[in-house]
């Protein structure tokens, strides 16, 4: 008989704490709000421990709640009157990490912009290096739609660095 799978709670915070934060990062657009919505996703994490089956299985649901639990945060922040950090950050400035380029800087301030299901298509495509596929299973939705959020996210986003990106683009 074969043993089931017994999955180690730290060990997973551990190996899976940098891509839940970045996704929620990448989703939010704010750092004390993506480490908010992290310590929520492992503390879900780990009240449904008995119910992971595999590393794989861990990692895609750790995918998927991340992504759901920064929307969620997202609609409670518009809820209460606060619309996206763009704006406030557009008059302000934005806290920038000290290894992003002012380019990498200005696209997750276009990223950012995006409707919500096409930012998290193309943040789970690019940075996590999931197929559409993987993604549709990991946001709950059909394959057409994930591919739709692709194809579309990345029209609008090149769109907008046409426009909002000039300083960056030769022979303009």
């Amino acid at each position: 008989m074969a043993q089931r799978w017994q999955p180690d709670f730290e060990q997973l915070v551990d190996e899976h704490q940098s891509m839940v934060f970045s996704l929620a990062w990448r989703m939010t657009g704010d750092r004390g709000l993506a480490e908010e919505v992290a310590q929520d996703v492992f503390l879900e994490l780990d009240r449904h421990m008995e119910r992971i089956e595999s590393p794989e299985h861990a990692l895609n649901w750790l995918r998927r709640v991340a992504v759901s639990r920064s929307a969620d945060a997202l609609r409670r922040r518009r809820v209460r009157g606060v619309d996206l950090w763009v704006e406030i950050e557009d008059k302000h400035g934005s806290p920038v990490e000290e290894r992003q380029s002012p380019l990498e800087t200005r696209l997750e301030q276009l990223l950012s912009t995006l409707p919500e299901a096409q930012r998290a298509a193309l943040v789970l495509r690019y940075q996590e290096d999931m197929t559409p596929e993987e993604i549709a299973a990991a946001v709950e939705a059909p394959l057409a739609t994930v591919k739709s959020n692709l194809h579309r996210g990345l029209k609008l986003l090149r769109s907008k660095a046409t426009t909002h990106l000039k300083e960056y683009v030769r022979g303009l």
